[in-house]
């Protein structure tokens, strides 16, 4: 089993925990049926719909 042969410094694993909030937000893409913001390669949640099909069915207001 591998283990540290020393100690890392406070120093040192503070800035490595410094990166864990700087990610980039979701990519949105617009739906090609309904214009809404949808994540990629998901179904829009707005329509349902997925490379022009409709996948689930989505209550109408």
């Amino acid at each position: 089993m591998a283990v540290p042969k020393k100690k890392q410094s406070q120093s040192r694993r503070d800035m490595r925990r410094a990166n864990h909030d700087k990610r980039d937000p979701p990519t949105l893409v617009t739906c090609s049926n309904c214009e809404e913001k949808a994540l990629s390669h998901r179904v829009c949640p707005a329509c349902g719909f997925y490379k022009g099909r409709q996948l689930i069915a989505v209550a109408q207001e």
